[in-house]
């Protein structure tokens, strides 16, 4: 089974190399690397070429933002399962991506989501969140519930029957695929309970009282569009779900639990 991972850059030479050596470490062998590149004017490209031995095929050239960015990585993907890297992230271990092959091919699935670990930008060994995953309920939209995007990956066939992201929901495009896929179209998928990915802080929905209005705006839309019940009442309660997700570590002996549940690989 091919996993065609896709990491979209714009001056992302900060921290790009630590996204690509996370994929290079990997103990899969059978792995697609793409990375779409919006026109850089840093050193991203550099960065891109001193690495090239490590990334299957790249371009660089200006699109219409992250999604549409990752779109063109889809149709270039030739992988049976197709999952997105952040520029700024990590993957969370060396047998992450064996892991997610095994789990596609035992429970003949269509996606998968798994545990999402928020880290200080500089010092990655710091905590600031974690997004433990459940079992997989479709019911749960309904109740203002998504896997954590970064650890969503899906066979290559339904991206091509449903379709990619939508790029007018903005920083909401990727709840919108998802519940497209998972709530509207019912694609079976599955809870890995493993770390998949280390995410520096921040966010294009987060930051500001106006970023999540704006996102609760888009929040809405998708779910109106993909016949959730209630959609703006769900829209509201979506972001109070992540408030356990700070709570644990309010208290420096909550940090300390999470760690030490972690495996040395991934704390």
């Amino acid at each position: 089974m091919k996993i065609s991972i896709i990491t979209v850059t714009y001056n992302s030479a900060r921290y790009l190399k630590n996204a690509i050596q996370s994929v290079y470490n990997q103990d899969y062998s059978n792995i697609e690397y793409i990375i779409v590149d919006g026109a850089s004017t840093d050193d991203t490209i550099s960065i891109i070429e001193q690495n090239s031995s490590c990334i299957t095929k790249w371009i660089s050239e200006k699109d219409n933002g992250m999604y549409d960015a990752i779109n063109k990585g889809m149709k270039m993907a030739t992988g049976d399962v197709i999952g997105i890297l952040n520029s700024d992230d990590m993957l969370a271990s060396k047998d992450v991506i064996s892991k997610i092959a095994s789990c596609f091919k035992e429970q003949n699935i269509d996606s998968l989501f798994g545990d999402l670990l928020y880290v200080d930008e500089e010092e990655t060994s710091k905590i600031h969140r974690f997004w433990r995953g459940m079992p997989y309920n479709r019911k749960s939209f309904n109740f203002g519930w998504m896997p954590a995007h970064p650890t969503f990956y899906v066979r290559k066939e339904i991206v091509e029957q449903l379709g990619g992201y939508e790029t007018h929901y903005f920083s909401a495009s990727d709840f919108e695929l998802m519940t497209r896929y998972l709530y509207k179209h019912r694609i079976s998928s599955h809870y890995l309970p493993e770390l998949i990915v280390k995410m520096r802080k921040g966010g294009m929905s987060n930051g500001s009282f106006k970023k999540r209005f704006r996102a609760n705006r888009r929040d809405y839309l998708a779910l109106k569009r993909n016949e959730v019940p209630f959609p703006f009442v769900v829209s509201m309660i979506k972001p109070l779900r992540k408030l356990p997700q700070y709570i644990r570590f309010l208290h420096p002996t909550k940090e300390k639990e999470v760690r030490t549940n972690l495996s040395p690989a991934t704390a």
